[in-house]
């Protein structure tokens, strides 16, 4: 269940903030191709250096999953916990920052038309924040990077889910393309996301699932008290864009 557009055309906000946090995620990629393994290791969140404020610089040794492996370490910023920002606009691979830039690109816009740009630009950097202390919750010893925009889309997710429900997505679903409403979609995302973090939690898979859970938690309530007293823009909706055209 890929999605692939929405239905966006009662959005009356051109979506810059979007399109800024997309930039970032960019360049801060192309920073890591160019800056190595250095740069990763040095600058993404550390459960175990944020929680103690040190720097670790050396490599560790640490347990993932069924095996001991060696992570390297760098030096990063001063303080450390500034990784709290910078690890969610990071990515460990080319699939890793396409799929989560997809997931902005479609759901953020309307988020952001929602709130407003300011409000929206607090809400992501919240959100980022609050998947990054949600994964330190369950894993506060741990030294294994983590790093990528996924958290702080979780709570666009979320807020999409609760003021958009019934909004059609347009989904890839097994090999044909079909139209679904939002909660059918996202409803599926968290559900797996919590079966995930039940059964195989985030030590041994790669993958932090208590950040994508912490950060759409924080989208389902910071939507609502972000919106309290925003008014929607009286303007002329943009110019439509099709379902068929999204990318």
């Amino acid at each position: 269940m890929f999605p692939l557009g929405d239905d966006n055309t009662e959005r009356r906000l051109t979506p810059y903030i979007v399109w800024t946090f997309i930039g970032v995620n960019v360049v801060m990629w192309l920073a890591q191709l160019a800056g190595g393994e250095a740069f990763t290791y040095g600058w993404a969140a550390i459960p175990y250096e944020i929680t103690r404020g040190v720097d670790l610089v050396q490599a560790q040794m640490v347990t993932f999953g069924s095996d001991v492996v060696e992570i390297p370490q760098a030096r990063g910023p001063v303080p450390i916990q500034l990784t709290i920002l910078t690890a969610m606009f990071m990515h460990g691979s080319w699939m890793h920052i396409i799929g989560n830039m997809l997931y902005l690109w479609i759901f953020g816009d309307q988020v952001e038309d929602t709130l407003g740009h300011g409000r929206f630009l607090l809400f992501y950097l919240v959100c980022g924040a609050a998947a990054t202390f949600a994964h330190i919750a369950v894993a506060r010893d741990s030294m294994i990077p983590s790093l990528g925009a996924s958290g702080a889309i979780a709570g666009v997710l979320g807020a999409y889910l609760v003021k958009y429900p019934r909004n059609k997505v347009k989904v890839l679903f097994g090999r044909g393309i079909v139209y679904m409403p939002a909660f059918v979609v996202l409803g599926f995302w968290i559900v797996l996301q919590l079966i995930s973090q039940v059964s195989v939690g985030g030590a041994g898979s790669g993958v932090a699932y208590m950040a994508h859970i912490g950060g759409f938690a924080a989208g389902l309530v910071l939507v609502f008290v972000l919106a309290i007293g925003r008014k929607r823009v009286a303007a002329e909706p943009q110019k439509v864009i099709r379902l068929s055209r999204r990318r």
